[in-house]
């Protein structure tokens, strides 16, 4: 083997390698060929295995490539299930390769570009309006609760949920959910708080009755009757009224809150004086006091509660205080006994 000796380098003769530079030189290329042939296959080997990890684990949960994968596969799940007929297009007669309509069928029909929705569709980190999801939700024919679910994929603030058709008829199971509270007072209410149902047990000790203003804020204020049952109720106000006012928050922009706060302030100063303190707290529990006329002293615990399936609705339970003889005195308020002696409310 003939190697040139590098400038200046000391050879054996004539510009050939000695036998020892030869083995030298040899050994030098082959361990450096060896070398370089082991680095290249150990990266090519380890690019394969992390690109298999990779493919088989997915992106780490909570991380932004995990939600836009997670963007990917749902608006593909959604795209599938609607057919070309179901959308207003022609089904052509021929055998389609894609199940559902083809991402330049959703495209045109949402008004966006092909290449764009083909970039949304692909999990590709690009800029979207709540007006561009919306006509994608649209065509796709997404429920409130999906729509809501896209915007959160897509990073946008998702918008106040809905309530779908399928649920509207759900009433009738939550009059049965507040009638087997019975013998403890629950009542649902709209998210202005206005009056839905109530229980016998709410009718009863809550005063609730038809011939009242069927607002419960606007009655907790105005309504003699339970104002005359409530102890501390100027404590309990403050805590009511900033609870509405956090229900106002989530819906600024809705006339129906603006219309129930203006009829509060226009009964009641207490409200209005309440109300420009602008202080704010979450719907939660409440522990109230209630004198009432057969019984006494009822000591029980409102608790807000709401079911995903209607946003609208929120059902108030009341529960019971412990060891304070309470639970008894509501059952016999719902025996037979008791309606007989507390038909209709009476003021103290």
């Amino acid at each position: 083997m003939l190697v040139a000796a590098p400038p200046g380098s000391r050879t054996g003769g004539e510009g050939v390698a000695s036998p020892i530079e030869d083995s030298i030189a040899g050994g030098v290329a082959g361990g450096a060929a060896d070398s370089i042939a082991g680095g290249v296959a150990g990266r090519a080997a380890d690019g394969v295995a992390g690109g298999v990890a990779s493919r088989a684990d997915g992106p780490r949960p909570g991380t932004k490539a995990h939600r836009l994968s997670e963007l990917r596969e749902f608006l593909m799940s959604r795209r599938a299930r609607i057919t070309p007929a179901e959308a207003g297009l022609p089904d052509g007669g021929g055998r389609r390769r894609t199940p559902g309509l083809r991402r330049e069928e959703v495209a045109v029909l949402a008004g966006v570009g092909v290449s764009w929705y083909q970039w949304l569709e692909q999990g590709r980190d690009i800029t979207v309006s709540p007006q561009v999801l919306d006509s994608v939700g649209r065509v796709l024919r997404l429920s409130s609760v999906e729509r809501r679910h896209l915007y959160v994929l897509a990073g946008l603030n998702p918008p106040p949920q809905e309530v779908d058709p399928s649920h509207v008829d759900m009433c009738d199971g939550l009059k049965r959910l507040i009638d087997a509270w019975m013998p403890f007072p629950a009542h649902i209410m709209d998210p202005y708080w206005n009056t839905v149902m109530y229980n016998d047990a709410a009718a009863m000790t809550l005063a609730m009755r038809p011939d009242i203003v069927q607002n419960c804020l606007i009655a907790f204020f105005t309504d003699p009757v339970y104002r005359s049952r409530a102890k501390c109720w100027e404590s309990v106000a403050h805590q009511v009224v900033a609870q509405f006012r956090a229900a106002c928050s989530e819906r600024p922009d809705d006339d129906g809150f603006q219309a129930v706060v203006a009829e509060a302030r226009e009964r009641s100063a207490e409200f209005a004086e309440l109300w420009d303190r602008r202080d704010i707290a979450p719907g939660g529990q409440v522990r109230k006091e209630l004198e009432h006329p057969v019984v006494g002293t009822l000591f029980v615990e409102s608790t807000q509660l709401r079911v995903p399936a209607r946003p609208d609705l929120a059902i108030v339970l009341h529960t019971p205080l412990p060891d304070t003889g309470t639970e008894a005195k509501l059952q016999w308020l719902a025996s037979p006994e008791g309606r007989r002696g507390s038909m209709y409310p009476v003021a103290n």
